[in-house]
């Protein structure tokens, strides 16, 4: 944990962002290399009825480690799906969802 989760771009993305994401938020979220989870979720947006184009969309799953480094977090995050992508408008949504300690079970036990 941390947990990464990445719609509306290519698992080839992904991929991409797997090791420059970790270099970029190991020591920020004070996490060894290997606890990082990365995932790819194939997803089809509709609009009035018909598929429609989506931005990336990134959920996080961590600890709750403060607004700053949250903030830096979503920034950092953003400028590398942009960079990926090679589209330097490119709106992207990060989104935070914490975990509280207790509910957080690591082979049976909790942090």
């Amino acid at each position: 944990m941390p947990h990464f989760r990445f719609r509306a771009i290519s698992p080839e993305q992904t991929q991409q962002l797997s090791k420059p994401l970790v270099d970029a938020l190991q020591e920020q979220m004070g996490c060894a290399r290997g606890d990082f989870t990365i995932e790819h979720i194939p997803t089809t947006f509709f609009s009035e009825g018909e598929p429609a184009a989506a931005w990336p969309f990134i959920e996080i799953f961590c600890f709750d480690r403060g607004q700053v480094v949250q903030d830096e977090i979503a920034a950092r995050v953003t400028s590398l799906v942009r960079e990926v992508m090679n589209v330097p408008e490119q709106d992207v949504a990060v989104v935070f969802i914490h975990f509280r300690p207790e509910n957080y079970y690591d082979n049976g036990v909790h942090y």
